[in-house]
């Protein structure tokens, strides 16, 4: 069924394939498109992005304590705090997505576990276009212990996808000012477990078994399928997966002037800030 064909018509959406940036370009980039699409300047918007270097990005109201900064200048990573809510996440090696759009668009006007559910067929479709069988996780209620995991791959959440019983997609919703930005993480290759090295824990038996249980509980494109997945590859799929799905129709462009002059405006003002960073 795609979901996104509206009175008969196919919906008509911008696709924007990003170069590899710096997470806080990623984020003021993520946060003013979504400003645009919420006053109609733009149509619903997919981008597909990659991290570089590689970025631990932070949930919007996570502590930053929970991130051992020194391990983090060592290791070469930077950090970023994300406008949307979670846990931390490293992008490395895999393809991020984000969906931007007004609430009054008609796929997003019926609140967050709807929209959840319209964007994850998109992600369905697509996984099983390179022969995965996901599982989409039912509505989950969460201890207060679980909520306050600094991990978002620690464990799945309400809607998320799964395969063969681990998480892969990770993903965070905000909703602002009339628009939505849902954005996420598909991991493709590389050690899950790596994030555990930046966290802080009281001694290194507990990193280990943060490292342990990690690749246990979640996973990645190439541990599935059993070899790589290259990114342009992953992109591709991902498009298609999103308008068979959806039923959407995709225009490629570029982020407009006023999208660029405003992701500049929001890299000074917060993202390149330590203020943004420090905040909670």
């Amino acid at each position: 069924m795609r979901l996104g064909i509206i009175n008969g018509m196919t919906e008509t959406w911008r696709l924007i394939i990003s170069p590899p940036a710096q997470g806080a370009h990623n984020m003021a980039l993520d946060e003013a498109i979504m400003e645009s699409a919420s006053q109609k300047r733009v149509p619903p918007t997919l981008r597909l992005y990659a991290w570089t270097p590689s970025c631990i990005s932070i949930g919007n109201a996570q502590p930053l304590v929970q991130i051992d900064l020194d391990r983090l200048r060592e290791s070469g990573w930077e950090i970023v705090r994300r406008p949307t809510g979670g846990r931390a996440i490293l992008h490395d090696d895999e393809l991020t997505y984000s969906v931007t759009a007004a609430l009054d668009e008609t796929a997003f006007q019926g609140g967050v576990i709807p929209s959840y559910r319209f964007i994850s067929a998109g992600l369905i479709n697509a996984l099983e276009r390179i022969g995965l069988q996901v599982v989409v996780q039912p509505e989950i209620a969460l201890t207060p212990r679980q909520r306050s995991q600094p991990i978002c791959f620690e464990l799945p959440s309400s809607y998320e996808i799964t395969v063969q019983g681990k998480k892969l997609v990770g993903s965070a919703q905000l909703r602002r000012g009339g628009g939505i930005l849902q954005h996420g993480s598909l991991p493709l290759s590389g050690d899950i477990g790596r994030i555990s090295q930046v966290l802080v824990f009281d001694n290194e038996e507990d990193r280990e078994q943060s490292m342990l249980g990690l690749r246990k509980r979640a996973t990645t494109v190439e541990w599935l399928l059993g070899h790589k997945l290259s990114w342009s590859q992953a992109a591709e799929i991902m498009q298609k997966g999103f308008s068979e799905a959806l039923g959407i129709q995709f225009v490629h462009e570029d982020p407009t002037a006023l999208e660029l002059e405003r992701a500049a405006e929001l890299l000074a003002e917060r993202y390149d800030e330590g203020a943004w960073l420090e905040r909670v």
